[in-house]
C-alpha cells in the first residue's frame, strides 16, 4: 500500500480574502503529516501531527484560532480514532488546551472511556502532564472581531467556515491517512460554532459523526453544519455506503447530498478507503483540502478543482 495522508480546513463559505491562507495551510499540514507518515510508518502519528499543524493555523478554527462563545471564551473539540481497533478517543468543551486532539488520543490509549468533557478533560490532561495556557491566551483579535459581528447582528448562530460573512469564521479541521500496511486514522479538530451557548458539543466530538475509521473500509473527517451532521451520523453514514460498494469519492459525494437535502444545511468530508482511494466533497461553497502521495501534493477549495504540485523535499 502506498502512503497516503488527506487534510481539510473546514467547508462553507469561505470568503475570498480567506483562500489563499487556507489553501496555504491545508498544504502545510499535509506535508508535515505525510512526513511523519513515512518517518514512523503510523498512519495515527501522521493525522495527529497533521492536525495539531493546523491547531497552531490561526486561520483555522481549531486551537488557536479557535472562535468564542457567548461569553468570549475558547471551548474546543477534538476526536481520533483508529481503523484496526476501532479505537477511538475524544474530548468536549476543553479550555487552554493548544492541541486537544493530543488530549483526545490520550483518552484512547490511557483510559478505557471513549469521551471526556469539560474540567474532567482539563483534569485528565493535568494528570497526563499537559499543559494549560493561560486563560484568555488561545483568544485571537479575528475571533474576537467574529463574535462582536455576530452580537451586532443580533447573535444569529453560525457554524465556523460555513453560511456567513463573519471575520474569523474558518473552519473545522481533520485529516486522514493510510500507511503501508494499510492501517487507517481518521482525526478532528475544532473551536466549535461562533457564539455557541457555553458547554455546546459539537459532531467532532462524536465517533461516527465528526470522525470514523475501519481497516475494512475505510476513514473519514466531516466538516460543516454540526447539528446537522451529528442527526445524520455523516462520517458513520459515508463509511457504510462504502461498505455497500461504493468508491470513496461517490460515497462521499452522495451521502453529503443526501444529508444537505434532508437537513438543507451543508457540509464537507476527506475519505480514504481501504485500498487507498481518496474521495474529497462538499456541499459548501468552498473547503480548503490537500493529500500527498509519493512526491505528488494535491489540493484545491472551490467545487471540482483539483491542483497538483511536486514536492521537492
Amino acid at each position: 500500500m502506498q502512503p497516503i495522508l488527506i487534510v481539510h480546513g473546514g467547508a462553507g463559505d469561505i470568503r475570498d480574502s480567506r483562500v489563499p491562507e487556507k489553501i496555504n495551510g491545508v498544504k502545510n499540514a499535509a506535508k508535515a503529516g505525510y512526513k511523519v507518515l513515512l518517518n514512523t510508518g503510523s498512519a495515527l502519528n501522521a493525522v495527529e501531527e497533521a492536525v495539531r499543524i493546523l491547531e497552531d493555523d490561526e486561520s483555522m478554527n481549531a486551537g488557536r484560532g479557535s472562535v468564542l462563545n457567548l461569553n468570549g471564551e475558547v471551548e474546543m473539540d477534538a476526536s481520533i480514532m483508529v481503523g484496526s481497533t476501532l479505537a477511538a478517543g475524544a474530548v468536549t468543551v476543553v479550555r487552554d488546551i493548544p492541541h486537544p486532539i493530543s488530549l483526545a488520543r490520550l483518552v484512547m490509549e490511557k483510559t478505557p472511556h471513549v469521551l471526556l468533557a469539560g474540567v474532567g478533560a482539563n483534569r485528565f490532561a493535568e494528570e497526563q502532564g499537559i499543559s494549560r495556557v493561560p486563560p484568555g491566551s488561545l483568544v485571537t483579535d479575528a475571533a474576537r472581531e467574529a463574535l462582536s459581528e455576530y452580537k451586532k447582528k443580533g447573535g444569529t448562530l453560525t457554524e465556523i467556515g460555513g453560511e456567513n460573512e463573519n471575520p474569523g469564521e474558518v473552519g473545522t479541521v481533520g485529516a486522514v491517512a493510510i500507511d503501508s500496511n494499510g492501517c487507517l486514522a481518521a482525526a478532528t479538530s475544532t473551536g466549535g460554532i461562533n457564539g455557541k451557548k457555553v458547554g455546546r458539543s459539537s459532531d467532532t466530538s462524536l465517533i461516527g459523526c465528526g470522525t470514523y475509521a475501519d481497516d475494512e473500509i475505510g476513514a473519514t473527517s466531516t466538516t460543516g453544519h454540526g447539528e446537522s451532521i451529528i442527526k445524520y451520523c455523516l462520517a458513520h453514514a459515508i463509511i457504510k455506503s462504502m461498505e455497500l460498494g461504493l468508491d470513496a469519492q461517490i460515497a462521499t459525494q452522495s451521502v453529503l447530498e443526501k444529508m444537505t437535502a434532508k437537513l438543507d444545511n451543508t457540509a464537507g468530508a476527506i475519505t480514504l478507503s481501504n485500498t487507498g482511494k481518496v474521495g474529497v466533497a462538499f456541499t459548501s461553497k468552498r473547503m480548503g483540502w490537500a493529500y500527498q502521495k509519493g512526491d505528488m501534493l494535491y489540493y484545491g477549495i472551490e467545487k471540482e478543482e483539483i491542483q497538483s504540485e511536486k514536492v521537492n523535499e
